[in-house]
């Protein structure tokens, strides 16, 4: 069977039963970004989903922009089968890789090398297999003894090198990826950058939520913007940042994609410039 994610107007939503004020509904709003309303039976909902279709085959980058509460993560989630549509459909065909906290499956009081079998297992990979790739995720880490020691004793930067080391050694059918890295250094975010273009290229498809237009540049070959829930726009990736953010960013996108093109020897054709903002 063809790997592929299939969703025909998935909804998404959250009851909150002990909405009884209109400043907790507020607060709740404020995080979760979707639209207010009751159900049938009366309870407060909000709608963090609304008439989501997709339908995303083997090969497919795509990338998720949008403002913090607009529903990525909630999308990624959907998608991953850990959110059922409230209404709607969604079906995944494939073995799921979902990336979202780099943390979870992660246990403090074991070594930094138990807790990379841990997250290894977490991920759908087999003991073995996380054995077999011990000595290469650990000097990745750049640990060293650390990596004897209990969790609880390594900084949030070392946890992330842990994490990172595991994620981008699976090779998975389906990655959908939420972009929850940064508290490590400069030099070591570029090798683990290079990493995950790896990871990229060994996945049947990704789905990769991040603020990093450059980084969804290298990786995507489309993007979605997600807003209040709902998808507003689909479109190239110059096409849709230049949409969310303006045309400086979308300038600076069209820059990555000839530069991209360039090291890998295609020459991007030449557009006017009324029919690039068209």
């Amino acid at each position: 069977m063809a790997i592929g994610i299939t969703t025909h107007n998935a909804c998404v939503d959250f009851p909150i039963f002990d909405a009884k004020t209109r400043s907790l509904k507020k607060a709740f709003l404020g995080k979760a970004g979707g639209a207010i309303d009751r159900n049938s039976s009366d309870v407060v909902v909000v709608e963090a989903l609304r008439d989501i279709t997709i339908d995303l085959k083997d090969g497919d980058r795509v990338g998720l922009v949008g403002h913090n509460g607009a529903g990525k993560s909630t999308l990624l989630r959907l998608l991953s089968g850990i959110y059922e549509p409230t209404r709607g459909s969604a079906e995944v065909r494939g073995r799921v890789a979902p990336v979202f906290d780099l943390g979870v499956g992660m246990d403090p009081e074991i070594s930094g090398y138990e807790n990379i079998i841990i997250r290894g297992l977490f991920l759908g990979q087999t003991r073995k297999s996380m054995l077999a790739k011990m000595d290469e995720i650990a000097e990745f880490t750049e640990l060293g003894d650390y990596l004897d020691m209990p969790l609880r004793t390594y900084s949030t930067g070392m946890r992330v090198r842990v994490a990172m080391g595991v994620v981008t050694s699976i090779d998975p059918e389906i990655l959908l990826l939420d972009e929850g890295i940064g508290a490590v250094d400069a030099e070591f975010m570029k090798k683990a950058r290079v990493r995950l273009q790896e990871l990229v290229k060994r996945s049947g498809i990704l789905v990769f939520a991040s603020h990093s237009n450059e980084f969804l540049a290298q990786l995507c070959d489309t993007a979605m913007w997600i807003d209040h829930g709902q998808i507003r726009q689909q479109g190239g990736i110059e096409e849709i940042v230049r949409a969310y953010e303006g045309d400086d960013a979308g300038d600076h996108v069209a820059t990555v994609l000839k530069e991209l093109a360039r090291d890998a020897g295609v020459e991007p054709a030449e557009r006017p410039r009324d029919e690039e903002h068209g």
